[in-house]
């Protein structure tokens, strides 16, 4: 694994953001100098990165850590270079995790529609071929559906995230579709 101490500094990350309650649980940043200093470093990393396995997870890591701090052109620009690298590797779990993510930051741009097809199409591959990741397709496309409006598919979407969710034995990620849940139901009332 290259870039260790990078890697290392990524675990600090949950501590500089936040979802914030009043925009559906949109994940932003805390502190936006620590995050731009990271996507800089990142960046860097980039450049330099020869290996398609470490321009993938850098890009990701850049695409994703721009939509934190809400440059969304950025973060779909790298998450884009994303989906091209694992689709040139022929890496279909890479596909679907950059299809997601792509689709996340679509809808942070307010391409709700473009964001929704791309999680469907990632809930198809995962379906087809690669059930890790079906939860978290699931939990995308509720938040997606959530914001649109779609209150009843959107829960749907959540529960059959937290269906598989609980059957990982993951809480984190079982408690993550807990509070988009709970979210959801106060937004209904």
């Amino acid at each position: 694994m290259k870039n260790t101490r990078f890697r290392e500094k990524l675990k600090w990350v949950p501590r500089l953001v936040y979802f914030d309650e009043n925009d559906y649980l949109r994940e932003k940043a805390r502190d936006k100098k620590k995050i731009q200093a990271l996507i800089d470093e990142a960046e860097h990393l980039f450049i330099n990165a020869d290996d398609s396995n470490e321009r993938f997870f850098l890009a990701g890591t850049m695409g994703n850590l721009y939509r934190v701090i809400g440059k969304l052109n950025r973060s779909i620009g790298y998450l884009n270079v994303s989906l091209e690298i694992a689709k040139e590797d022929k890496d279909l779990s890479k596909e679907i995790i950059a299809t997601i993510r792509l689709g996340e930051s679509l809808k942070y741009a307010n391409k709700h529609k473009k964001a929704l097809a791309l999680f469907e199409q990632a809930l198809h591959a995962a379906y087809e071929n690669e059930s890790a990741y079906i939860d978290f397709a699931f939990q995308h496309k509720g938040k997606c559906l959530m914001e649109m409006g779609r209150y009843e598919e959107a829960m749907e979407a959540f529960q059959d995230a937290l269906t598989i969710r609980s059957s990982k034995g993951n809480q984190e990620l079982v408690e993550s579709t807990e509070q988009a849940i709970l979210f959801l139901e106060s937004r209904k009332i």
